[in-house]
């Protein structure tokens, strides 16, 4: 099939974080209803900019494929009354399906008979499918907010103008609320003509450049990175691109041109953070940098040619520089003061009504943070952490931090620095904001890692305490990316500490609330549980591996990790089926123990005297491995009693009549199933 479908959306200036996600929407529409509506198709192509949402759908079929589908009806007692004459409910049935008579026949199902009929319908020309298809893929799409314009009932994020429908070089005409299509689209805003026909793809394609638009969104983004390189070139230095940033200033324009402007060479004494936050944040400029500093420079990108580009050049400066003149006086003012003068402010702002302020986290947070030191055995790293967590939140009450609330963490550094801390203070009080959001970098320094996992979890332990957990996609307080950033935390920095005592530590801070302890901390831990098992299916750990490591009676997260890690790589083994059918035994016996305890007096048959033997040397071995955490090697020690297990099943009854030897042979079965939890619960490996 060579045929194509050609379909553009027409809008007024989208927010460029809308462009990905609704060409996405109306994909995801389109192929479903394409399903729904028997329409094949090879591909469909997504091309964005701020003004169109372009789909081009390659290989659509000419027509519908025809429809065959068996539906059933009433059992035949219902169906049939007392002289052999269709019922009501049966005739009911036919005519709701499209059925005669002669259509239908009985078929049995379980021990009743019901009327069975074939649907059969020729399928429809595509043309005519799509009028109704594409109006619907364009009104289901949902956005966070969106708007109603010209008394339609519709509603998309801006509103839409006009739309192209070319099938096959020919002109659909579909209507949606009002707005038809046609071949007829619009050029660049400023540059290009303001409407102009198509006649087929190639042509679209073709014309959108010939009048200044730029339609592959990954094309702009290339011409984009060339042009700003060069420009960094010209001046002398080069250009750290953020990729959010660059996504974003690709859906900011259709005809991409980079400049560059000028600032007072002043402001590049800042701290780096201050300049480039307002730069990137508000005015979406690329720094500009040599040796890792900051050139008096920015790039922007002008959606347009390079016509009068100095006076563009001058409104950027202009603007720019406002901002930086904020931005210095709010430094120069903070910074007349220590950060350890804000904060008394913090006793006034409040965190949680029944969590009490700020000041009251900062405080929690210190005992917190200097027990998580304890507990690693760091406490000569005490001091210096104490100090950071004093200060942690100082610079919220800040002007530069109440204007760019983006800074927070970076200006406490850079205060605590001004004020004299030493550098692991300074660091720790920026660390402790890691990570910010998914793939952030993670806090390194001791300190930084305590104070970080202390305020994630003073948080949550408080929230859970007073009642208040995530459920559903409700998440005010984001205790789930906290949950997760704290997870990354200890897995990145492998440290060996419980979970279950963190988390009684953070509650044993909420002596004011009343709650019952070992409840919200089962709730924790669930809730932590969870997170767990959603990051190890990220990182590409099998469900069933999770499912294993979880159910062993663990709680170091950096160790569950490395279980997960290995015991997914272990599973590859050609063994394995004969080694988990071996093991699924031993799980489903050992249920039946009434103890664990064994009598070597009550062992009577040679198979189960050898593997009690074998046992336990390999369990001595198993656990000599396990503490050097040798998890592959310790899963081939006990794998090894795989021959032995299976010659004592072979030719032991375990379930004895004498019940003495039964539960000695139960207890035998327990122990090994309790020195396989010690590894992982094996009865949790799916296989095939």
């Amino acid at each position: 099939m060579n045929n194509y479908l050609l379909f553009e959306v027409g809008v007024e200036e989208l927010p460029s974080r809308f462009v990905e996600s609704t060409l996405g929407q109306i994909k995801s529409n389109l192929t479903k209803l394409f399903k729904e509506n028997r329409i094949n198709f090879n591909d469909i192509k997504t091309y964005g900019t701020p003004r169109r949402l372009t789909f081009v759908v390659e290989g659509i079929s000419d027509k519908q494929s025809d429809l065959e589908e068996e539906v059933k009806g009433p059992s035949k007692k219902i169906a049939i009354d007392a002289e052999g004459n269709f019922t009501k409910p049966a005739l009911g049935f036919m005519k709701s399906k499209g059925l005669k008579e002669e259509d239908v026949v009985f078929k049995t199902v379980g021990k009743d008979e019901y009327i069975f009929g074939t649907i059969r319908q020729a399928g429809c020309d595509t043309s005519q499918v799509l009028k109704t298809i594409l109006p619907e893929a364009v009104k289901s799409v949902v956005f966070p907010k969106a708007m109603r314009w010209g008394g339609k009932n519709m509603k998309f994020a801006r509103p839409i103008r006009w739309m192209v429908t070319l099938l096959n070089d020919n002109v659909l005409e579909v209507d949606l609320e009002g707005i038809v299509s046609s071949n007829v689209t619009k050029g660049h805003r400023f540059l290009g003509k303001s409407e102009f026909e198509v006649t087929s793809l190639e042509d679209y394609f073709a014309k959108l450049e010939e009048n200044y638009v730029i339609l592959e969104q990954v094309k702009r983004k290339e011409i984009i990175k060339k042009q700003c390189i060069e420009v960094a070139k010209s001046l002398g230095g080069e250009i750290e691109f953020d990729e959010d940033l660059l996504e974003e200033v690709t859906h900011l324009v259709e005809y991409p041109t980079a400049f560059y402007g000028e600032f007072d060479a002043d402001y590049a004494k800042l701290p780096k953070e201050v300049v480039t936050t307002p730069m990137q944040q508000h005015q979406r400029y690329f720094p500009v940098l040599k040796d890792g500093k900051l050139l008096p420079n920015f790039i922007a990108v002008r959606n347009g040619d390079d016509y009068k580009i100095e006076n563009v050049k001058k409104g950027n400066e202009k603007v720019l520089e406002a901002r930086l003149a904020d931005a210095l006086f709010f430094y120069k003012e903070d910074t007349k003061k220590s950060l350890e003068s804000y904060i008394e402010k913090l006793k006034s702002v409040v965190f949680q009504a029944k969590l009490g302020t700020v000041y009251d986290k900062t405080l929690r947070i210190e005992k917190l943070s200097t027990d998580i030191l304890n507990l690693l055995d760091l406490s000569n790293e005490n001091e210096d952490t104490k100090r950071a967590a004093k200060l942690c939140k100082a610079d919220l009450v800040t002007g530069m931090v109440f204007e760019f609330t983006e800074l927070q963490g970076i200006m406490g550094r850079e205060y605590a620095k001004v004020s004299g801390e030493n550098e692991a203070v300074s660091e720790a009080i920026f660390e402790h904001y890691l990570p910010r959001f998914a793939g952030d970098i993670l806090p390194k320094t001791n300190p930084g890692i305590a104070l970080s996992i202390a305020d994630k979890l003073d948080s949550i332990a408080g929230f859970f305490a007073i009642g208040i957990q995530p459920t559903g996609s409700q998440d005010p307080y984001a205790l789930r990316r906290q949950a997760l950033g704290i997870i990354n935390i200890i897995m990145d920095s492998k440290i060996d500490v419980s979970l279950k005592s963190l988390v009684e530590l953070a509650l044993e801070n909420y002596t004011n609330i009343e709650f019952n302890k070992e409840e919200v901390t089962a709730q924790m831990m669930e809730f932590f549980k969870e997170r767990i098992k959603n990051l190890f299916r990220e990182l590409g750990i099998r469900y069933d591996v999770i499912d294993a490591v979880l159910s062993s009676n663990i709680d170091d997260i950096s160790d569950m990790n490395l279980r997960a890690i290995e015991l997914n790589n272990w599973l590859q083994k050609d063994e394995l089926v004969e080694m988990l059918t071996a093991f699924n035994r031993v799980s489903t016996l050992a249920q039946k123990s009434v103890s664990s305890e064994v009598s070597e007096s009550l062992l009577k048959e040679d198979a189960e005297v050898k593997l009690y033997n074998e046992f336990k040397v390999i369990k001595e071995k198993v656990n000599e491995l396990l503490n050097e955490k040798k998890y592959s090697e310790s899963l081939d020690c006990f794998a090894s009693l795989r021959p032995s297990i299976d010659a004592m099943f072979d030719s032991v009854m375990v379930m004895d009549k004498d019940e003495a030897i039964k539960n000695n042979r139960l207890g035998l079965l327990k122990q090994i199933y309790d020195t396989m939890l010690s590894i992982c619960d094996l009865s949790k490996i799916v296989y095939k």
